[in-house]
């Protein structure tokens, strides 16, 4: 389970100790939660423990002393991880650091439950290709795209109109929009609806996770953009919709809990018992529905313009956006600037030869990140 300490990670944790005598749990990663990686990998009875960072290496190998679990620290470590033959892998690393993981426990025809959305962000055609020549199968774990999966069960493609996710619209989404450029890290950082890390949190406030969901529809399902549509939802029950070409649509409803597409995840091709909310619809009364408005979200126009371009600009856009989100926790840039940081990043990386003319490989999607991460900086400093 890679990200096992994140949101994402501790929902996949509740949900296999639950039914611990069912999994034989290879190995767990995290970050700097060196106390919560330890005690988990110690819960699920893990082989081998796994922090991306060296410093905290000592940390970790004193909470495991004794348990039998073996310990490792670094990216190097991570990407080791992923080469243990396994039946199923979560890939929840935040960032684009959960791309090389991802890509190597494919080459072993493992099932990854992909909650990396920077993965078909940066690499989407990448990733479907390895996971075709390994035989391997993804399945998607964020809530939008486990619910267009799950709608799209027994349906052929081919009638498929439209697909449509939903968004809860953020923190801000009642604010005036002249306001939105006083927004502080506290204000973004917390959600309506749903109870994830700060950075996802932030991305929802400034609709760039929305924008990332875009772009993972178009390199999962193989729809092109024009099919692609966002409504806002402020209620999180309908994840997602899927219109077909003799007007119907369906749509996945559900509590606003990660541990509905993890689970699904976990258990496909089967539905078993998850302890989620049963929903009281009655109780509910009403659902709403709203079009986005793209002047308050230009994440949204950014997302178009990178499907529309293709090659390498998902490897720009993300790496851009990461640097930019960097920025405005550091207190460097304002809210509203961080969109401005990845449209100048996109504009300077799309000259030239232009990033959708470039062949994509594993290298070539890493040094564009690295390159966008060093101009989306400069932006910033001229910004700031």
């Amino acid at each position: 389970m890679f990200g096992a300490t994140g949101s994402v990670g501790q929902s996949a944790v509740d949900l296999i100790a639950r039914d611990l005598d069912s999994y034989d749990v290879v190995a767990l990663t995290g970050g700097r939660n060196i106390a919560k990686l330890a005690s988990d990998a110690i819960a699920l009875r893990a082989n081998l423990a796994v922090t991306c960072y060296p410093d905290c290496y000592d940390e970790l190998k004193d909470a495991l002393s004794g348990t039998g679990i073996a310990v490792a620290a670094g990216d190097t470590a991570i990407a080791e991880a992923a080469t243990h033959h396994v039946d199923w892998a979560l890939s929840a690393i935040i960032g684009s650091a959960g791309l090389v993981p991802g890509m190597t426990a494919l080459e072993h025809g493992t099932t990854l439950a992909l909650a990396n959305k920077e993965s078909l962000v940066t690499a989407g055609p990448l990733l479907m290709a390895r996971a075709k020549a390994a035989g391997a199968t993804i399945l998607p774990v964020d809530s939008e795209h486990s619910a267009v999966f799950q709608a799209l069960v027994g349906e052929d493609m081919a009638a498929v109109e439209r697909v449509i996710i939903t968004a809860s619209g953020g923190a801000f989404r009642d604010w005036p929009k002249d306001q939105l450029a006083t927004a502080t890290l506290a204000q973004a950082s917390s959600h309506p609806n749903w109870d994830m890390g700060q950075r996802i949190t932030i991305d929802s406030a400034s609709m760039f996770n929305k924008a990332m969901e875009l772009i993972e529809t178009k390199e999962f399902f193989g729809v092109p953009s024009s099919m692609i549509e966002v409504l806002v939802h402020r209620e999180s029950l309908i994840h997602a919709m899927v219109g077909f070409n003799d007007g119907a649509l369906m749509a996945h409803v559900g509590p606003p809990d990660m541990r509905h597409a993890i689970g699904y995840a976990l258990h496909w091709p089967d539905r078993k018992h998850l302890p989620v909310e049963r929903l009281d619809l009655a109780k509910i009364g009403s659902l709403t529905f709203e079009a986005p408005d793209e002047d308050r979200y230009p994440a949204l126009a950014l997302a178009r313009f990178v499907m529309e371009t293709g090659g390498l600009a998902g490897a720009v856009f993300n790496a851009a956006k990461e640097r930019a989100l960097d920025g405005f926790i550091a207190g460097d840039i304002g809210f509203l600037q961080m969109s401005a940081v990845v449209a100048g990043t996109l504009d300077k990386m799309s000259s030239g030869d232009g990033l959708q003319l470039r062949d994509m490989t594993l290298d070539s999607v890493l040094e564009a990140d690295r390159l966008a991460r060093i101009y989306a900086g400069e932006i910033m400093k001229k910004l700031g």
